[in-house]
């Protein structure tokens, strides 16, 4: 393979922006459309939401490893992908906010499904030494869909008013184009094993820097809690709902605008220094969010902070790739990415005691400090010399 963006890698970029057009023009309506058409309590909203990423995160794990013991990828895509586009529908019907836990369930199900083979596949379809930019690609086309999806979701709020289930409706359309879109990728089947398959939970078997890898991450996800604590933190300081999920959108154009390039330069000075400055940016900008009093600041701090999430979400991926073999490969980006989504369901819950119990300057002062310990650690655990387990076992 050469170091283009193979047809592959292009086409699950397209197939994630119009997934994430249909997720993102739905996340920001869920909260109003429980509150206010169906009259949940707000306590209803955070378990819909903890239930919905818990079942992302365990099936990621699995998902990963059945796609590696069958040695196929794209079938798990694509049900993933329709999942999450016919939970759209359950919206819709839901009569009440049990309905809404049904089909948000499914949705996160849908999510944990796919990521891992998906990510597999990326990695499949892309030379080892063009990770970074392969999976560089994917982060940005899937963050353009983070953009263009909240502000469908205003102009139809701005159109419709309160008409929440057509949004739901409508939110549908993106989501199956997705699904059919992975029906034109190419399957890369996974190379034949050589003894048997790995353990869900066993990492003997894998790389120590992978391992130590597997610390890092979990060191800085602790304090990493849910970006909604962002868009509180917006509010509490003064900007509207809409000028929140405008810096929400600022926030993803960075993410979008950096992940390619941060991929790329990835692959030509290691993956570790890149992410060392992705977690130096996340300290600086909860740091700064927990000392501030001004609203002006919202915006240039949700600006910068995607620059921290360009640096870390696909070169991180890219980095994991790195470290195992082929036919390892969906198990070990499972791990990763569940043991990333458990941590920071764990991280949130301890977020918003923080908040409640100290204030919201504890909260992002908590997270500022494991990001420092995550890049500790990072520096003096993790050698950043190209694994050749990727290339050659």
């Amino acid at each position: 393979m050469s170091s283009r963006i193979s047809r592959n890698v292009l086409l699950l970029g397209v197939v994630s922006f119009f997934a994430d057009v249909s997720g993102e023009m739905v996340y920001p309506i869920v909260p109003l459309f429980l509150t206010a058409t169906l009259g949940a309590p707000v306590v209803a909203v955070g378990v819909i939401e903890g239930i919905a990423e818990s079942t992302a995160s365990i099936l990621k794990l699995f998902s990963g490893w059945f796609s590696d013991r069958i040695g196929k990828r794209r079938p798990l895509v694509f049900g993933g992908y329709a999942l999450a586009a016919l939970a759209k529908f359950g919206l819709a019907a839901a009569a009440a906010w049990p309905f809404v836990l049904i089909a948000r369930f499914v949705d996160r199900a849908g999510k944990g499904i796919r990521t891992a083979p998906r990510d597999a596949l990326i990695a499949a379809s892309s030379d080892p030494a063009s990770h970074g930019r392969a999976f560089g690609l994917h982060r940005a086309m899937d963050t353009l869909g983070a953009i263009v999806g909240p502000l469908l979701a205003l102009l139809l709020l701005a159109l419709l008013g309160d008409r929440y289930r057509l949004i739901f409706l409508a939110a549908l359309v993106p989501g199956a184009i997705g699904a059919l879109l992975v029906l034109t990728v190419k399957e890369v089947a996974a190379p034949a094993r050589v003894g048997p398959p790995p353990l869900l939970l066993s990492l003997k078997r894998y790389d120590r820097r992978f391992r130590l890898f597997l610390l890092v991450t979990f060191a800085f996800a602790i304090g990493n809690s849910s970006d909604v604590f962002l868009i509180l933190r917006a509010r509490d300081l003064g900007l509207s709902a809409t000028a929140a999920i405008l810096a929400y959108v600022v926030y993803n154009c960075t993410y979008a605008g950096l992940s390619l390039p941060a991929g790329i330069r990835s692959d030509r000075i290691g993956r570790r220094w890149l992410l060392g400055v992705g977690f130096i940016i996340f300290a600086v900008v909860y740091a700064s969010f927990a000392l501030t009093d001004r609203a002006w600041t919202v915006w240039p701090l949700f600006a910068i902070y995607g620059a921290y999430i360009a640096l870390t979400d696909g070169v991180g991926k890219a980095y994991v790739s790195d470290l195992v073999p082929d036919e390892q490969r969906a198990t070990a980006l499972g791990l990763y990415n569940a043991l990333t989504g458990v941590a920071v369901l764990f991280a949130s819950v301890l977020g918003g005691v923080l908040w409640d119990v100290v204030g919201p300057s504890a909260t992002f002062a908590f997270g500022a400090g494991t990001a420092l310990l995550a890049l500790a650690l990072l520096v003096m655990t993790v050698n950043d010399e190209r694994a050749r387990v990727a290339r050659t076992g």
